[in-house]
């Protein structure tokens, strides 16, 4: 395709680094595709680690060789060599060797990527060591097309004046004349064949891709339509919302309102009407008051100043009226208490009904939601899952006011949680329990109960698995001597049984057993799983071999090359090649997608080797020696790296090393098969701490999960163990 690019098929923003916003200068692809200025990515690097891509934030795993080692685009330098070319083609541009002194650019140089005026084009000509450079004239130059021209020639590094010509397929290496002699002769360990023939499989290859891409490329286009045609309603949709729930709750403020001044108005009457009543009593009790009062004064003046005629003519008269007041019954209390205002419904009461009081219809159907509980450990960050689903059970988004968590402590005390949006319709409540025991986790999308809820969160010392799968037996669920453990495309365990022989997929997240298939060979020992979904079977024994199943159990292949003798553990890489571990053959085996040998590794040092991990990042394999108690690390090529572990029981100390993975730092897991300890080991061997300690089970297979737990197949134990990682 780009033979048929010219140049007014690009523009100088396609020439352009997206960091420094100048032309490129030695242009880097990273392995997302997206292309840099190698010292822009430089100082990115410095800046940020693990690094990630300045444009789509994909982490990238720099090689040994740091931003060295990242491909360079040639593509762009070439489209850069055109651009030039093309100004060079302009009056007035001088000469890059002589700097004009002998006139205006004539020429360009494909090998040397300058501008030749005549006389240094001549010069050029002349010298042996630039006489056979490719030199396109002007006239080519002025022209609009011919990109397909200016593509710089690659040498080879080792032999700088030699072309690259030829691409070791064992290798995977661009290599030229010389290398095919000396370090890439044909043979059993490498087999150069010429670019173009490599070349044009590839682009057949590619070419299929496009054709796959397009299709593709029209669903998501319509996909992001129907998004513009969404987001185009989503104003008038918030607009029409706000507009109902403001005149929603106008209507109850004025509801409140009314309520309000209805009970003002009793509070007003009630006052009037007992301060009358008040008013009346008062006036009452004063009456009496008056009247004994009177009568009170009469007598007494009678007994002080009146003479015994006068006291005999009024005597009796004063007597009766006093007497009869003292006997009248007069009610004195005023029969009144204090009004106040009542609470029928508390405030605390109404806040949680106010929660009712209208709300937000989408498109969720809390009924669907559902709640996956993670096992969770003490002291570690723990999660669950909360995935809101559409009325046609598709995962929906919603906002986060409209879920609502809540977790309890064995006592009753609330513990904090965190809730965060992962992806679409996606939520992960996260937390970390102080405490074991039965938790409660209560989980509520728009005030409503998800089904299930509150859900009984079991939390588990460090020592103690999170979850333990299958028991001893034949049937379904159950497990007999597992040796092998992977994680297959759909985030499921797949666990190899050596006695069953068979493939049994589990739920990582509950242990159910999904589906079963049977396997070949006389031992099955490992399984690892490919790209594209496919599972790698090893066994030992009569029949030994490597087999490749598809996701459904059918068996596809079998392979056996001369060199394997002895098939144990076993991993796949990206690019489809895998590596084999063989304990009688002492080596690890490098091989092919289809099977055939690239290298032998190890032989000459490993005496058992078990397991095997690659850290593709860096080419490195790493294997466990059951035998020597080590785990020993060699390159991609073969070469022995470093080794570390020794016979013991202390930290770092290996009692027959079996299982080995590893985290996204690169750090080395590793567990022992006679005592059960699980360790992690540096990139480097340097040991930092231990996970677990597998009791009662004779470990085998082990693997880090993508939700950070490490799953153990126990082999005398006849399940598989799960520890929280991190």
């Amino acid at each position: 395709m780009a033979s048929k690019m010219s140049s007014d098929d690009f523009d100088d923003q396609f020439l352009t680094c997206p960091v420094c916003m100048l032309h490129f200068r030695d242009p880097r692809v990273l392995p997302c595709l997206h292309t840099f200025c190698k010292g822009c990515l430089e100082e990115w690097a410095t800046k940020q680690q693990p690094l990630e891509c300045p444009t789509c934030r994909t982490q990238v795993n720099l090689p040994d060789q740091g931003v060295d080692g990242l491909r360079t685009n040639f593509y762009i330098n070439n489209l850069l060599d055109f651009a030039a070319a093309k100004k060079g083609a302009e009056p007035g541009v001088p000469c890059q060797v002589c700097e004009g002194g002998r006139g205006d650019a004539k020429s360009w140089c494909i090998d040397c990527a300058v501008l030749l005026c005549e006389s240094c084009t001549a010069m050029h000509r002349k010298i042996p060591a630039t006489r056979d450079h490719e030199l396109v004239p002007q006239e080519v130059m002025k022209e609009k097309k011919g990109v397909e021209r200016f593509q710089r020639k690659r040498h080879c590094q080792k032999h700088k004046n030699q072309e690259l010509v030829f691409y070791c397929e064992t290798c995977k290496a661009l290599v030229c004349t010389a290398c095919t002699v000396i370090d890439h002769r044909p043979g059993k360990d490498h087999n150069p064949v010429e670019i173009a023939t490599v070349a044009q499989k590839k682009k057949e290859t590619l070419q299929e891709l496009l054709q796959e891409i397009d299709p593709r490329l029209k669903e998501i286009q319509v996909s992001i339509e129907e998004v513009d045609k969404k987001m185009s309603k989503l104003v008038p949709s918030k607009d029409a919302a706000t507009k109902q729930t403001k005149a929603y709750f106008h209507q109850l403020a004025e509801l409140l309102q009314k309520r309000e001044q209805e009970i003002l108005s009793q509070i007003d009457e009630q006052c009037q009407v007992d301060g009358k009543a008040l008013q009346t009593k008062k006036e009452e009790i004063e009456f009496e008051l008056a009247g004994l009062t009177s009568a009170q004064t009469f007598c007494q003046q009678a007994v002080e100043h009146g003479s015994d005629v006068h006291i005999l003519e009024v005597g009796n008269q004063v007597q009766t009226r006093v007497e009869t007041l003292l006997a009248k019954q007069v009610d004195l209390e005023s029969n009144w208490s204090e009004f106040q205002f009542i609470e029928n419904t508390t405030v605390t009461f109404f806040d949680e009904k106010a929660k009712n009081l209208g709300g937000l219809k989408t498109a969720v159907d809390v009924s669907k939601c559902k709640v996956v509980v993670k096992p969770a450990v003490q002291g570690l960050q723990c999660v669950s899952v909360l995935t809101t689903i559409n009325k046609e059970g598709r995962p929906c988004v919603t906002n986060s006011k409209a879920v609502t968590t809540n977790m309890k402590y064995p006592s009753g005390t609330s513990l904090t949680t965190q809730l965060q949006m992962k992806h679409g319709g996606v939520w992960e409540i996260s937390y970390v329990p102080k405490v074991t025991g039965s938790h409660k986790l209560e989980v509520k999308v728009y005030s409503q109960q998800v089904g299930g809820s509150p859900f009984d969160v079991t939390v588990q010392s460090r020592d103690i698995p999170v979850l333990t799968i299958g028991k001893e037996g034949s049937g379904v669920g159950e497990l007999k001597d597992p040796t092998g453990v992977a994680v297959d495309k759909d985030g499921n365990l797949a666990v190899v049984e050596q006695v069953n022989k068979r493939v049994q997929i589990f739920d990582a997240n509950t242990g159910h057993s999904l589906k079963y298939f049977p396997i070949e060979g006389e031992y099955p020992f490992d399984i690892a799983v490919k790209r594209n979904g496919q599972f790698i079977l090893t066994s030992w024994g009569e029949n030994y071999g490597a087999r490749y199943y598809s996701q459904e159990g059918e068996r596809l292949n079998t392979f056996k090359p001369d060199c394997m003798i002895h098939a144990l553990g076993v991993t796949a890489m990206e690019d489809g090649r895998m590596v084999v571990a063989g304990g009688t053959q002492k080596s690890c085996l490098l091989l092919k997608p289809d099977g055939s040998l690239i290298r032998e590794i190890g032989m000459g040092l490993l005496q058992n080797p078990c397991f095997i991990a690659v850290n593709e990042s860096h080419d490195l394999l790493l294997v466990t020696d059951n035998r020597l108690h080590k785990v020993f690390v060699f390159d991609l090529d073969g070469e022995f790296k470093f080794s570390f572990g020794e016979e013991g029981q202390g930290e770092g100390q290996f009692q027959g090393p079996s299982g080995i993975t590893l985290d996204q730092a690169g750090n080395i897991i590793v567990v022992n098969y006679d005592d059960g300890r699980v360790q992690v080991f540096g990139p480097d061997g340097m040991y930092i701490r231990t996970v677990a300690t597998v009791k009662g089970g004779k470990p085998y297979g082990i693997l880090l999960t993508h939700d950070g737990y490490i799953a153990v197949a126990c082999y005398e134990g006849h399940c598989i163990k799960l520890y929280r990682y991190n």
